[in-house]
């Protein structure tokens, strides 16, 4: 790991061939609430922990995320963005998956016997669309993933009580009714908003805020 990359890694997503990080927030960066211009500032870091992880920026595939439902798969002779999606999957060493968060949850699925991936955007809407079942669904129908092989990480993201809603218990439970193990469904139980100085927070700093990054891929 580089040290100067604000990075969490996820003891359950640590398996030989697959690659994964969660950048937090940049120290020293100022924010605004325009979404472009925080990323621009923040593209370099998060241009290094894709090389970090052994990836090209050219091998990263980012989504839209309109806060739905729809997934979809990427390939390295793909599209490197796709629009009206908030959640990716790929079986293809050398593909990197990216999703953007602010308080919403990233939600990492790893198939080791299939290997397989699936990184998803999953706020309020999206858990209520149940992504993270369609994104399983998905990967049965692509890869062949069976459920009871999938390890699924719930990353930082707003929690009771500073939002209504408890998007990570629901995640757990759309995993567990998709044939997800309870054991094999992971939260890191952090509150984005409860720690705003190493992570960003949509609701708590009322929009002027930056964007996180989740990273999840078959290495080259």
């Amino acid at each position: 790991m580089n040290p100067d990359i604000p990075a969490l890694i996820f003891p359950a997503l640590e398996t030989p061939g697959f690659a994964h990080c969660f950048v937090r927030r940049v120290p020293g960066i100022a924010v605004s609430a325009d979404k472009a211009e925080v990323l621009a500032k923040l593209a370099p870091v998060h241009a290094a922990a894709v090389t970090m992880l052994g990836f090209t920026k050219d091998q990263l595939v980012t989504a839209e995320q309109v806060h739905g439902g729809n997934v979809t798969v990427a390939t390295a002779d793909g599209p490197r963005f796709f629009r009206d999606v908030d959640g990716l999957l790929t079986n293809e060493p050398g593909v990197l998956l990216g999703i953007h968060v602010a308080d919403c949850a990233p939600v990492y699925v790893l198939d080791p016997v299939r290997r397989a991936v699936a990184l998803l955007h999953s706020g309020r809407k999206g858990t209520e669309a149940r992504i993270t079942s369609r994104a399983i669904a998905a990967m049965l129908e692509n890869y062949g993933s069976d459920p009871v092989d999938l390890v699924v990480q719930i990353g930082p993201c707003i929690r009771p009580p500073l939002f209504e809603v408890d998007i990570a218990a629901l995640i757990r439970a759309d995993a567990a009714a998709a044939g997800v193990p309870p054991e094999q469904v992971h939260d890191c139980g952090i509150c984005t908003g409860s720690d705003t100085e190493r992570h960003y927070s949509y609701r708590v700093e009322k929009g002027k805020t930056g964007r996180m990054l989740a990273l999840l891929g078959l290495t080259p």
